[in-house]
């Protein structure tokens, strides 16, 4: 798999189905939004204009992180119906960690930081993305008789790869869209836990933004994670909030 030529790895290399990501990462990214699809709300950016502008300082990072959303194979549906702590502790059982969140945002945004994977121009086609809302019935998925049943009325998933366009510049597929993924927020603040991507629904589905609001042991119908990990042979990154 190629990189870009300023993100090569330099070190060691990662375990099977893993992209080696090695990059500067920009802890505050300006984006200007040129065309909103919905003007009203400004949620969903129809177009981003070109060279976002850096604010904030740039941090080299350099780690392993799963080609696809957990249980990461190509064609299988992506888990869900999984609260961070779980998704803590199935990673570590591969002998991974969570992703942190400026992890997952360098190997969305690229070495260009694009606010797509895949480009400035937001398309529906590319990833499984702006697919029209269902109602949830919070009581029937809050019930532990009646959850599967209601997740499944509400499953929009696409198996991981279907979406070919739906890929980073580092390799990394369906990053926005079809399942938001758990992260570790790096904060700590207000919880430990985060999440990225957005899901198949009207949402943001960029690389930038970052959902704070829920607590570890949330769990929802379209939330999911992937794994990460240091290189193979190189010391940790780093502290991060119980990453695993």
């Amino acid at each position: 798999m190629n990189l870009p030529a300023d993100a090569a790895p330099t070190l060691q290399h990662c375990a099977p189905n893993m992209v080696e990501v090695s990059g500067a990462y920009c802890t505050d990214l300006e984006q200007t939004c040129l065309r909103w699809l919905d003007p009203d709300t400004k949620v969903r950016c129809a177009e981003f204009a070109p060279r976002p502008v850096c604010k904030g300082k740039e941090e080299q990072k350099h780690f392993c992180i799963d080609e696809y959303e957990y249980p990461n194979r190509a064609g299988e549906q992506p888990k869900v119906l999984t609260t961070w702590y779980e998704a803590r502790d199935a990673c570590k059982a591969e002998g991974k960690r969570l992703c942190r969140a400026s992890e997952w945002t360098l190997s969305c945004e690229g070495a260009e930081r694009l606010p797509y994977p895949y480009g400035l121009v937001r398309s529906a086609e590319a990833c499984n993305t702006d697919r029209p809302g269902v109602d949830v019935d919070e009581a029937a998925l809050g019930n532990p008789q009646l959850r599967t049943q209601e997740a499944q009325r509400l499953d929009q998933r696409a198996p991981s790869g279907k979406y070919q366009s739906c890929v980073s510049s580092y390799g990394v597929h369906d990053l926005v869209g079809n399942v938001d993924e758990w992260v570790v927020n790096e904060s700590g603040t207000p919880y430990r836990s985060a999440s990225k991507g957005g899901y198949w629904g009207p949402v943001r589905n960029a690389c930038r933004p970052t959902t704070t609001v829920h607590y570890e042991q949330f769990a929802f119908y379209q939330l999911g994670f992937r794994c990460c990990s240091d290189p193979q042979g190189e010391p940790s990154a780093g502290a991060a909030p119980d990453a695993g």
